[in-house]
């Protein structure tokens, strides 16, 4: 019996739906674009964390560079004065690295040469926006990246200073296109490097594509690019997680030794872990979430103040049918609920819409950033309970507006 009167219910709620189509169509909308913004921007968050998170997954957790600073705002304002450090020089770089001997350790200096080389190959040559990578044997493995061809740098090609480099994966598909990369002869700044190995493709990373870099022997680049106050990076696997902090500390101990600091100064330089730097990326992607909920909350007021507004006018229009129904013996509780499910109804189109719109939307816009897409199973329920909330409260006045009518006064309405 209570099946029965649901579907009738839900009958009567579609054919009240079909005679107020275009107040109806307007309702929807106005809730779907309140569930779109929320879907929409909860894909991209989600989108970015999960993107933030391969992108520093491939670093290894387990890896920290000693660098000019830590990635922390210096302070200007207050009476704290900013603190200048000084850059990790050469010689800074290469004592550190012989005199820090952890277990279970490597160490790897670089430096960016330059970010505007131009790259030549058979009379052909690059925009000028190849980033050269002056590194050493074991920076490929604590960057975390690897070869899809040839090989990597070994002691040999470091201790010797060789003329070879290894690829970014885009120079496949552009300047050695067509052809086996490896063994071929390159130029950079009229110096010719033989290539040895071809990275594995890696994308971008906030827009900076990590694919047009070429990576030469740390010694060949200092000698070809000779800038003033170059600033090295030291980098430090550690390959058992168990020792990890106490290889920082150590390597905070010996960084000090270089720079001769005595125990009362505070560190002049930064040690930077890479799971601090995603810790504090995702905990800015965490406001990105409450803007979402903030902006979604806001529109779906005002799309639950519409659903509300229409159901009241249905009320007032349908005063003499409800006086017909209740006159034939209708309860305030049939009436009320039929109301109701009309209000649901009309809310769950709504929000059905509204998901399909902002998993497209995210989906568009996650892939237009070449970042990978998830499905938001969280945002999908967020929605659904949204829409349903929004129904629920704006159906429940005009339902029981509704079931007081007066039948005589009703049957009476013109």
């Amino acid at each position: 019996m209570m099946l029965k009167l649901f579907k009738e219910n839900i009958r009567i709620a579609f054919g009240s739906i079909k005679t107020q189509l275009l107040r109806t169509i307007l309702t929807v909308l106005i809730i779907a674009i309140g569930i779109t913004a929320l879907v929409g921007i909860l894909t991209v968050v989600s989108a970015l964390d999960n993107t933030i998170s391969n992108d520093f997954a491939s670093m290894g957790a387990n890896t920290f560079n000693i660098n000019q600073y830590e990635n922390k705002i210096r302070n200007r304002g207050g009476n704290e004065r900013e603190v200048i450090n000084p850059i990790i020089s050469y010689p800074e770089a290469v004592a550190f690295k012989t005199k820090y001997k952890y277990p279970f350790t490597e160490t790897s200096l670089s430096f960016t040469a330059t970010s505007t080389a131009e790259v030549k190959y058979l009379g052909q040559k690059t925009d000028p926006e190849i980033k050269v990578v002056g590194v050493d044997e074991h920076f490929i493995t604590n960057s975390g990246l690897e070869t899809s061809l040839g090989r990597s740098f070994n002691q040999f090609d470091i201790d010797n200073n060789t003329y070879s480099c290894i690829v970014g994966s885009d120079f496949e598909k552009g300047l050695l296109k067509d052809v086996n990369p490896i063994d071929k002869i390159i130029s950079i700044r009229g110096a010719r490097f033989k290539v040895i190995g071809v990275l594995k493709e890696k994308g971008s990373t906030f827009g900076n594509s990590q694919d047009l870099r070429v990576l030469i022997p740390i010694q060949v680049a200092r000698s070809l690019f000779t800038a003033p106050n170059i600033n090295y990076t030291v980098s430090v696997m550690v390959s058992k997680k168990e020792v990890l902090d106490q290889a920082i500390d150590n390597a905070t101990s010996t960084m000090r030794r270089v720079r001769k600091l005595s125990p009362v100064r505070d560190n002049n330089f930064g040690v930077v872990r890479s799971d601090d730097l995603i810790n504090r990326i995702l905990g800015i992607t965490q406001y990105l979430s409450w803007a979402a909920w903030i902006i979604s909350v806001i529109t779906i007021l005002g799309s639950s103040i519409a659903l509300m507004n229409i159901m009241i006018v249905s009320v007032t229009e349908r005063t003499r049918e409800i006086g017909v129904r209740k006159a034939l013996g209708a309860k305030r509780s049939t009436v009320a609920f039929q109301f109701f499910i009309e209000t649901l109804l009309i809310g769950q189109i709504g929000g059905l819409i509204g998901i399909l719109l902002g998993i497209l939307l995210g989906f568009a816009i996650a892939t237009a950033m070449s970042f990978v897409f998830v499905i938001p199973w969280m945002a999908i329920l967020a929605a659904f309970a949204t829409s349903f909330c929004v129904a629920l409260v704006s159906g429940l006045y005009p339902a029981i507006k509704a079931s007081k009518l007066d039948p005589i006064e009703a049957l009476r309405y013109e």
